[in-house]
Formats: structure tokens, sequence, C-alpha cells
């Protein structure tokens, strides 16, 4: 346990700054907030919405989504990747290989289904 005093007047810093941050915003903040009804509506890019806030997007959106997240998982990976090439030797290009070897069959998945048609 001695060696882990530093560690323990971190968590102290850390939990004293939480609670004094806490306890001001608490006794600064006004005491009832203005509950009013403009308080209470949407606000959209300063113009009035119009219909009910509960409209259903296309799928598509969400599948377009998901899909750059897939490409930008593997910007991520292979960048730094490739500065250490050398370094690594021939499994790590093996272990690469595999890698966008995944990354292709869920592509190929995605334009078989049509997902990166824009409709």
């Amino acid at each position: 346990m001695t060696g882990y005093w530093h560690v323990v007047i971190y968590l102290a810093i850390i939990v004293g700054f939480a609670a004094i941050s806490l306890l001001t915003a608490w006794l600064l903040r006004p005491s009832r907030p203005d509950a009013s009804y403009s308080k209470q509506q949407n606000y959209e890019c300063g113009a009035e919405p119009i219909g009910t806030a509960w409209v259903q997007f296309p799928v598509g959106f969400y599948l377009v989504a998901l899909v750059f997240i897939v490409f930008d998982a593997l910007a991520v990976f292979l960048f730094p990747f490739a500065l250490v090439l050398r370094e690594l030797g021939g499994w790590a290009l093996g272990a690469m290989g595999g890698f966008l070897g995944i990354l292709t069959l869920g592509w190929v998945y995605a334009y078989r289904e049509g997902i990166l048609e824009w409709k």
C-alpha cells in the first residue's frame, strides 16, 4: 500500500473536485427554473417546427452510417499498420490480410443487399 499513496491522493482530488463542482452548481442554480410554455417547445434552427417530432426516417440512413463506421475502422487500423509494416514482418501482413478479408466480406454483403445504393 505504500507505493499507492499517489493514486489515493489523485483519486481524492478527483472525487473532491467532482463534489465541489456539483455543490457549487446546486447552490448557484435558480431556485425555480422558468417553466413557461416557450421553454418547453421544440427549437429547430430558429424555425417553428411543423408536425410532430416522431417522424420515422428511412432505414437507409442508418445502414449507410453503419457501412461508414466499418470503413472508418478500416482507415483507423490500416494507416498505423502501414507505418510499422517493415518492423512487424510477414505474420503481421497475414493478420492484416485476414482483417481486410473480413471487411471485404462485409462490403460484398452490403453491395449485394443494396445498402450502398441511394434510393
